[in-house]
């Protein structure tokens, strides 16, 4: 099936033919005109009327930007005896009756930051009373 085309819509073209191109000279004054034009430049730098609400909006913004900067997190996998795992629950536990709701990892950044807080010998201690256990994931059965 093939469509007639009318005599008027031969004229009309849907994009405007055009074949002249400004001159590299040309763009290269305007180029020039437009970056050595000051008035430009100091409409562009002044800055907006500034009241109360307008800097109390911006103080939130930064706050906002600065609260919002995420920390890279690792995830990582270790083993644990079954007592030291048990001990992990149990203070869940008591946490939970005191009425603060806690993960294990959080239980664990806990006792990281004591452990940081203790001064070499007493660290040297405590890591001397950990038993050493092998490493890796349990042979299967």
């Amino acid at each position: 099936m093939t469509r007639k085309i009318k005599s008027n819509e031969k004229e009309k073209s849907p994009l405007p033919v055009t074949n002249s191109v400004a001159p590299a000279s040309d763009r290269a004054t305007k180029k020039a005109v437009s970056i050595s034009n000051p008035a430009s430049k100091a409409a562009k730098t002044i800055p907006p009327v500034t009241t109360k609400a307008n800097t109390e909006k911006t103080l939130k913004k930064e706050k906002e930007k600065e609260k919002t900067k995420k920390v890279k997190m690792i995830r990582d996998s270790f083993t644990l005896p079954e007592s030291d795992y048990a001990k992990l629950s149990e203070l869940k536990k008591k946490c939970l009756e005191a009425g603060v709701h806690v993960k294990k990892s959080e239980l664990m950044r806990a006792g990281l930051l004591n452990l940081s807080k203790l001064p070499s010998a007493s660290l040297l201690k405590a890591v001397g009373q950990v038993e050493i256990i092998k490493t890796g994931r349990p042979a299967k059965a």
